[in-house]
């Protein structure tokens, strides 16, 4: 292993590398290559030069003499032992310059830098898709409730908005994603027995092949107040057998494993589709849910990653205005900035503003608006100077914007809802302090979610 010279000035830091390394890879591309930057699991740079079709160019035929050097005192202990490659020299470099995951530098996206970015965890946060439609064309809508930290109502806004779905006549299903803290399966129940298994059993056994046959959803024993409404749920942990310890954390210990042909990711998205085939099969109706809410893990994990980046039409992002909250979800805009992947995740986000205290004329409202925006505006696009933005196809709301992603959909803080037992209360979501909380957040959320372009056209 070749070691680098510290840089002067002190090490590199791993923030540091990444601008190092593009800033030579696109010095390279001034010259006339196509560079990919290549970063390993720890964080380590390799620049892959495309020569394949065509010989470099004359400023590059000395090419590891002039850059390689220069790579070793940049990169510091982030070069890695070959920080600079030729394609013509690998055996397996079409697997690297023709990744699907491979991306445009988000900074100069139309240049002639890529970046593949290899990571142990978090990797979904990069790979953002929309749910397919059915065999038959039509769209379950899939919406993830998140926050980046816990304790702001999520849970608790799940099971309100799945009742208020359901009273409307909407087949829901909702499905706890929240292993290390599973809960809204019990809330949603309304004194109905869990399902002997759930989606925690599905991404264990589905790792093996041996998925067929659970039994991981069961309907509520909420009654719907009209309408041909029927309320779903797919519990994180089900029942357990008799005489079978259940063993959840063993289970939830190899939940994540990647195994061959059967990644995490894959298997949560296996495991969704199973609970909704299943809500098809035993529903009375025989319908697919018209939505599904995802209660998702708070924080920046995995589960959350595919949840909103693979699975849902629409996230709602819970926060509360303090500077953990935006710190939080800085980071995770900035990973879909540089991924190149905020064009397609920006548009299916909505803030909520949760646990909203009572302030003078908005006050804090308009706060947390504020800065959801300057949070939002990594994401937006940059509207050129002299161009209306009316007259421009760029993606970039105003403050103002009440459509807008960073717009908050406000839960208002009400003492009540302090303790309150959703399980065993009877009659909750008909408490005056209830319906003041959720007055807004009902329909907007209900507009957002049956009034999506790709859902099908309200209860079937």
């Amino acid at each position: 292993m070749t070691i680098a010279p510290e840089p002067a000035g002190g090490p590199v830091r791993f923030a540091e590398a990444r601008p190092r390394a593009l800033a030579l890879a696109h010095e390279m591309a001034a010259a006339g290559a196509d560079v990919l930057a290549v970063r390993d699991v720890v964080g380590r740079f390799t620049l892959l030069v495309d020569d394949r079709t065509q010989p470099l160019s004359p400023p590059l035929e000395n090419l590891e003499a002039d850059y390689g050097p220069r790579l070793l005192h940049a990169l510091g202990p982030y070069a890695s032992d070959r920080p600079l490659l030729r394609a013509t020299g690998l055996f397996s470099a079409d697997a690297l310059l023709d990744s699907e995951r491979a991306v445009p530098d988000p900074q100069r996206p139309t240049g002639r830098v890529r970046i593949l970015d290899n990571t142990v965890v978090g990797e979904d946060w990069a790979q953002v898709s929309t749910p397919a439609a059915e065999p038959d064309g039509s769209r379950t809508h899939r919406t993830a409730l998140y926050a980046f930290k816990g304790g702001v109502g999520r849970s608790t806004a799940t099971a309100v908005l799945a009742r208020h779905l359901t009273d409307r006549g909407h087949l829901v299903l909702v499905i706890d994603l929240d292993l290390e803290s599973p809960g809204v399966g019990t809330l949603v129940a309304a004194g109905a027995d869990l399902s002997p298994h759930g989606v925690i059993d599905h991404l264990v056994e589905s790792a093996v092949g041996n998925a067929k046959g659970l039994e991981h959803v069961f309907r509520s024993g909420y009654t719907p107040r009209g309408g041909r409404g029927e309320l779903w749920v797919a519990p994180a942990r089900g029942r357990g057998t008799p005489g079978v310890p259940y063993a959840y954390v063993d289970k939830l210990n190899r939940a994540y494993a990647d195994v061959p042909g059967a990644d995490f990711a894959d298997r949560l998205e296996q495991a969704v589709r199973a609970c909704e085939e299943a809500v098809a099969r035993d529903s009375d109706s025989g319908r697919r849910p018209d939505v599904v809410l995802l209660d998702s893990r708070a924080g920046i994990h995995d589960i959350a990653a595919v949840a909103i980046s693979r699975l849902c039409d629409l996230a709602l992002l819970f926060g509360t205005d303090n500077a953990q909250t935006w710190e939080g979800y800085g980071d995770l805009f900035a990973a879909w900035l540089s991924s190149g992947q905020a064009p397609a995740v920006r548009e299916k986000l909505r803030m909520v503003a949760s646990m909203v205290p009572d302030s003078p004329e908005g006050a804090y409202l308009q706060s947390f608006r504020d800065h959801a925006w300057e949070r939002f505006a990594q994401l937006y696009d940059d509207v050129p100077a002299g161009v209306d933005e009316f007259d421009s196809d760029a993606f970039s709301p105003s403050l103002e914007d009440e459509s807008a992603p960073h717009h908050p959909v406000p839960i208002l803080f009400e003492p009540g809802l302090v303790g309150l037992d959703l399980v065993t209360a009877p009659g909750w979501q008909d408490r005056a302090f209830v319906q003041a909380a959720y007055r807004d957040f009902l329909p907007i959320a209900t507009l957002l979610i049956t009034a999506d372009p790709q859902t099908s056209e309200g209860p079937r």
